[in-house]
């Protein structure tokens, strides 16, 4: 099998060749890694890594607002600045457009995006060349993340309890646009697209941001909105949420998502035995492997230990999950974990 071939083996529950893997890391561990195995390495390869590949729509809408220095800002006109940290350099967010939104009146005067701002031209060229090998995975739909960008973490969180007219209309007005920009890459990609992310990040290390109550008349129905459009052009749907998640989870399967990343297993109702016993038939798992402590505190045998048990526990069945960090490798982390971490997957993950 070919890393493709082998990446939807798994999310189609059946049995692979050997388990695929995938990684997520920062820009540092990415060099970290380029010191180790030299600047030209192909680091996929060295690593046995299948991975996804990706394609998306290019920009060409009104030119955007001007940056400071080490500034960005997108065509949402969030506002993001580089900031510094002791292991690495975060593009942190320093303005919210809506934040001062108190009206109807105040939505409709924002500037909001349009799919006739992007050209899908040149999409299914590079789609068809991204997929020789790997999965390829195109969009990126999340409501409630896009919801903390527009109005900052705090006023999203209260919007739904205070202001839930307004809620309703903000959210509405977005995701109408996510789902025609959509609709339009999709259907330029006809046909070659395996995978799209219809995701958000709806918990903390100890438990959720917001209820299932809030969850389920405010986003869950864009949620179902967006899983549907995906499904009606033949694509799997990955989703992806930080933490402690599990008691959204039925309502996420139910609505039909067939990847679950990132699977931290340290946070409480996210124990990998109850999810697979649980969502095992349902869903592919995607992460487990632990980069809060495991990866950059633990040895390299305790790596090891922790692919082997994540194998055991969520490939129990020998499909069904891609072995992957549960999120960005950290520039903390010994290289040497990041090998042992994908040399014990490329060996014991041949089932």
């Amino acid at each position: 099998m070919n890393s493709r071939e082998r990446m939807l083996a798994v999310v189609n529950h059946e049995k692979p060749d050997r388990l695929p893997t995938d990684i997520w890391a920062t820009a540092e561990t990415w060099e970290n890694l380029r010191g180790h195995f030299g600047a030209d390495a192909d680091l996929g390869a060295v690593l046995h890594v299948d991975g996804i590949a990706g394609a998306g729509a290019k920009y060409v809408g009104p030119p955007l607002p001007e940056a400071g220095e080490g500034e960005s800002v997108d065509y949402w006109q969030n506002r993001y600045r580089r900031v510094a940290y002791a292991d690495g350099v975060y593009s942190e967010r320093i303005h919210d457009p809506l934040a001062e939104a108190q009206s109807l009146d105040d939505l409709e005067a924002y500037q909001w995006p349009s799919p006739d701002w992007f050209d899908y031209s040149q999409m299914r060229p590079a789609a068809q060349a991204a997929r020789e090998r790997q999965a390829l995975m195109v969009g990126y739909m999340a409501p409630f993340y896009q919801h903390n960008k527009l109005r900052g973490l705090e006023q999203s969180l209260i919007d739904p309890l205070l202001e839930p007219e307004l809620t309703h209309h903000l959210l509405g007005r977005m995701c109408e646009f996510i789902h025609e920009h959509h609709r339009r890459m999709f259907e330029a990609c006809e046909g070659l697209i395996d995978l799209t992310q219809v995701t958000d990040d709806y918990g903390t290390q100890h438990g959720p941001m917001i209820s299932l109550e809030v969850f389920r008349e405010f986003y869950r129905p864009h949620l179902k909105r967006f899983i549907d459009l995906a499904k009606s052009f033949g694509i799997k749907v990955f989703h992806h949420d930080d933490g402690a998640v599990r008691e959204f989870l039925p309502d996420l399967v139910e609505m039909g998502i067939d990847v679950l990343n990132p699977i931290q297993w340290r946070c409480p109702g996210m124990e990998i035995d109850g999810l697979k016993r649980d969502f095992g038939d349902a869903v592919c798992f995607h992460g487990g492997i632990d980069n809060q402590q495991t990866l950059p505190f633990g040895s390299e045998e305790d790596v090891r230990a922790e692919v082997r048990r994540c194998i055991d526990v969520l490939a129990a069945d020998h499909t069904g999950y891609v072995v992957s960090p549960c999120h960005n490798i950290q520039a903390n982390t010994p290289v040497e974990n990041i090998i042992a971490m994908y040399d014990e997957a490329h060996q014991y993950g041949k089932l």
